[in-house]
């Protein structure tokens, strides 16, 4: 199928929600200052949520095996609500916004027609981070928050999604990766255990071999 055949296939959101994305795009044409540092937020800002995974599993080493279970299912749930975005991506093959709105400001380039809109990608990440920390720690999760409110705002401020699809990946990703976790703490905490016996206690445990660990988590 042609690029051409996809792009008229793919279903037009932009009645949906449109005149809202025209508002925040022409914000964006408004604060040109402001599209640089948007542009590179939105891209590299998902290094931020693997830092706080990671800043979560280091606290977990002091937390027992449980904590650390969760810890090392965060990552795990990302990907899981990841895909389960995806497929959605696949059966709704909602056309991007520089398709059905091409004279709207955008200050990233367009993608390929088959590169759906909704759900955004980048935002499922956010928020299935946000959820895998939940069971982990409510300070780490809190912080996601922030962080994942910036990066939906700023994939409609860029023009490559439209706010319904930034809220759609909050509808996906929140529960499948919030299940995942909780799935994963029932189910693969023997495994750490086991694990923790051995040699990869140093990174499963910062208590000495023998010591007393704490099994809880917030």
């Amino acid at each position: 199928m042609t690029a051409a055949a996809t792009a008229q296939l793919a279903f037009d959101g932009s009645g949906m929600d449109g005149s809202l994305f025209t508002s925040i795009t022409d914000f964006a044409r408004d604060t040109k200052w402001l599209n640089t540092p948007m542009e590179v937020w939105t891209n590299l800002g998902l290094g931020v949520f693997a830092i706080l995974m990671v800043m979560g599993w280091w606290k977990a080493r002091r937390r027992g095996t449980e904590a650390m279970t969760v810890a090392l299912a965060a990552p795990v749930a990302v990907v899981v609500a990841f895909a389960a975005a995806e497929v959605v991506k696949k059966i709704v093959a909602e056309a991007r916004p520089c398709r059905s709105m091409p004279h709207a400001y955008l200050v990233d380039s367009c993608p390929a027609p088959s590169d759906y809109a909704f759900p955004s990608g980048h935002t499922t990440v956010a928020a299935a981070t946000v959820a895998a920390l939940f069971l982990l720690d409510r300070r780490l999760s809190a912080i996601a928050a922030v962080f994942g409110v910036l990066e939906g705002f700023s994939r409609v401020y860029v023009g490559d999604h439209y706010p319904h699809d930034v809220l759609g990946s909050a509808i996906v990703a929140l529960p499948v990766a919030y299940l995942t976790s909780l799935a994963l703490r029932r189910w693969a905490t023997p495994l750490v255990t086991s694990l923790n016996h051995g040699a990869l206690r140093p990174l499963l445990s910062a208590e000495p071999r023998g010591g007393g660990v704490a099994q809880h988590t917030p």
